[in-house]
């Protein structure tokens, strides 16, 4: 590791939540300027710094020192000290002012400012709240760097020191160095391992039971942030012993004392859903509140299909050419089926892949429901999907916490057994996105006397929370489920549709390239690059130029790019960087973390705010700014919505977005770029999710080696996850 050190000339980017920092470095030997990059705590122009790290070339922007360590050197003669005073490092210190400290302290300057600060007092116009003031921000521009160095020898990223003090504060070192454990429980993202390494280096030893349970603890939530729902026994006392070094005797008991303890559940059954291959007495070992959903689901879903059906005031049959009228439509036989079908159950599904009238069952359902002057409600997992269905159906939909009335603040469902919604008929749509704990608060909020039709896609990404709902109910073979398999000649006609079901079957899709002259009835195409830098390049053309001139598109609300991972070339930061630069040609930004944002610019929403009525994916353009302010105004839909500094990180650059985002909408043109380095994400579901969003048009930038790939990936698909076999094994 090399050790650099220099004076702050320049701050190009400095990101406040987590200090990465970009800046300029003046150095004395050799004399020059360099380009540094790492995590710094907010230090000002003209400080010196001693850096640890090494040289790295990055592809655009050449040479840059990445350093993992950095110290704020203190000035030790009087020139120095009032060369860092004078740089504003502690605001209320003015020129002024800092003579007169200078003149009373001399080199001792800085150790009254952090030792003594009542001694302040002594200067005219530093009363004790301004002393306190000057020795806090002392405190706190240091103690950053210390937790910083403190992680760094410890073999932590230090991209973990700003959570670290935001929790802690200048205390931080302090508890760290009492209980590293606690790092476990009090700061997301660090877990077990980590503190754990902590307490090897400092020598603190932990009673190896409570060691082996707080690494079950962990695991077990690691697994549920991964999307299953238990562990099984053996992978759990396998991994404990191979990555944590304890013994199994030490690992078996203390998984028993979690039980013993309310902890954690183990079951001796294992869900057929799991990837894992299982032995006869190998065990499934659930987080208390993961079995207490799931359990909870079979049960509501096992009294729901024991209650009988109210049968409807008059034959379906009787209103079907009413419903067809209203709706200027023609039910297929298989859809009329379905539609007589559902009257007659508690719960349902309706599953089908796209072309085969999902959709237009739901307006039907809703609509006949209605003429019977029956209550339906209308909900979907996100906001965007809601918005959508709203928009298909002609009647107002719900996300499924505003159904549920859900608090941000209190992190509380309003609505529950004992305050159920109110409704004769609820429609749920995209449920293959809804996961384990939504589905519990969902069913436990619906009455006996209601009706559940759940609607979606099992071939779709399940859910980015733990479970796989969908796919475990249709497994189950417990709830009747209607499959939708004829794709109507309008869609059978759709280049789209036909590729997503060749897709869904782990076929090659017909590519058609995208050459002068080319098929202008053609939809769906093919761009072969072999590098993720040219396959960004050509995304980019695309966007800007080739699609909008072929289609008549506007590049920014027509096109969007999908694109399987966040980080890399060809994921959605560099290609957001890449577009905005392409696409919007405004002057002056506002930056906020790894954003910045320019009037014109088309962003997204990340989590559902309920006081702005945004919801997580929402996607708008940026219709005003205000730098003096750090205020940006959002059109989302024909609305303006308001931003303020502290609101800013809600929103993210839009142009490219995660597939998983993308679920329950649909855009006109979709861009996927497929390239071997997204292996790890090169999922069959993935690619059918992301073909799926998309109208008119599909373009598919990469390699087919990537595409081939993808296709043969069907894994994912599984994970561990009780439910279908919890069904199965209760008495109806």
């Amino acid at each position: 590791m090399i050790s650099l050190e220099g004076t702050l000339e320049h701050i190009t980017f400095y990101n406040e939540q987590n200090h990465y920092t970009i800046a300029r470095l003046k150095t004395g030997f050799p004399k020059t300027t360099v380009t540094i990059v790492g995590h710094l705590p907010k230090v000002t122009v003209g400080e010196t710094i001693k850096l640890n790290g090494d040289w790295t070339t990055h592809h655009r922007f050449g040479q840059q020192f990445k350093f993992e360590t950095a110290e704020i050197l203190l000035p030790a003669t009087i020139d120095g000290i009032r060369n860092y005073l004078a740089s504003g490092v502690l605001s209320g210190i003015g020129p002024s002012t800092s003579e007169k400290i200078i003149a009373r302290f001399g080199e001792q300057t800085f150790s009254i400012i952090e030792e003594s600060p009542e001694k302040l007092t002594q200067i005219d116009g530093i009363g004790k709240k301004k002393a306190a003031l000057i020795h806090s921000q002392w405190q706190s521009h240091h103690c950053l760097t210390s937790i910083m160095k403190f992680l760094q020898e410890n073999g932590v990223k230090t991209v973990y020191s700003a959570k670290i003090y935001k929790i802690y504060g200048n205390e931080a070192l302090d508890i760290i160095r009492q209980d590293p454990y606690q790092l476990a429980n009090d700061i997301p993202g660090i877990g077990f391992p980590m503190a754990d390494k902590i307490a090897t280096n400092l020598g603190i030893e932990m009673n190896v039971y409570d060691r082996a349970q707080s690494c079950i603890l962990h695991l077990l939530a690691e697994a549920v942030g991964d999307g299953h729902v238990y562990m099984h026994e053996e992978n759990i006392l396998e991994r404990i012993i191979d990555l944590y070094a304890i013994d199994s005797r030490t690992a078996g008991e203390s998984l028993e004392d979690l039980s013993n303890a309310g902890d954690i559940v183990i079951e001796s059954f294992a869900g057929t859903s799991s990837p894992a291959v299982t032995t006869s007495n190998d065990r499934a070992v659930y987080l208390k509140n993961m079995w207490q959903a799931e359990h909870a689901i079979a049960n509501r879903i096992l009294a729901l299909l024991s209650i009988p059906v109210t049968p409807l005031p008059t034959p379906v049959k009787n209103v079907l050419a009413e419903v067809e009228n209203k709706l200027i439509i023609s039910l297929s036989p298989e859809q009329q089926r379905v539609l007589e079908d559902v009257t007659k159950h508690r719960i349902s599904i309706i599953t089908g892949g796209p072309g085969t009238g999902k959709t237009t069952l739901i307006k039907s359902i809703t609509e006949m429901n209605r003429i019977l002057g029956r209550c339906v409600c209308l909900a979907a997992p996100t906001g965007r999907a809601a918005r959508r269905l709203s928009e298909v159906t002609g009647h107002k939909a719900h996300t499924i916490h505003k159904l549920l009335e859900y608090s941000f603040e209190e992190q509380l469902f309003g609505k529950d057994q004992d305050d159920p919604i109110d409704a004769d008929i609820i429609i749920i749509d995209e449920v293959s996105m809804v996961d384990t704990i939504l589905m519990h608060h969902l069913l436990n909020a619906i009455p006996f006397n209601a009706t559940v039709i759940m609607v979606g896609d099992a071939h779709q990404l399940p859910p980015v929370g733990p479970g796989n709902m969908l796919s475990d109910m249709i497994a189950s073979e417990k709830i009747p489920v209607f499959y939708l398999k004829t794709i109507f000649r309008q869609a059978a006609e759709s280049q789209i549709i036909v590729s997503a079901h060749h897709v869904r079957n782990g076929e090659f899709p017909h590519l058609n390239k995208m050459n002068d002259p080319f098929d202008n009835q053609a939809e769906f195409f093919f761009i072969e690059q072999h590098t993720p830098e040219n396959v960004v390049s050509s995304i980019v053309d695309l966007c800007s130029k080739k699609l909008p001139d072929m289609f008549n598109l506007n590049p920014v609300d027509d096109i969007q790019v999908l694109t399987p991972m966040h980080k890399g070339v060809a994921g959605t930061i560099n290609l957001n960087r890449q577009l905005q630069t392409s696409l919007n040609t405004n002057p002056g930004t506002l930056s906020h973390g790894n954003n910045r944002f320019k009037v014109g610019d088309k962003v997204m929403h990340l989590k559902n705010n309920y006081q702005k009525d945004v919801f997580n994916g929402d996607i708008g353009t940026i219709s005003h700014m205000d730098k003096a302010d750090d205020l940006l105004c959002v059109d989302f839909y024909g609305r303006n919505v308001e931003y303020s500094l502290e609101e800013i990180d809600e929103l993210a650059l839009g142009y490219a977005i995660s597939v998983h985002k993308s679920q329950g909408s649909e855009y006109p043109a979709v861009v996927l770029p497929l390239i071997t380095q997204h292996y790890i994400m090169l999922q069959r579901n993935l690619l059918y999710t992301g073909i799926t969003r998309a109208k008119k048009y599909v373009v598919l930038v990469g390699t087919k080696k990537a595409l081939s790939i993808a296709l043969k990936n069907n894994k994912p698909q599984l994970r561990c996850s009780g439910l279908s076999d919890r069904l199965c094994s209760m008495v109806r």
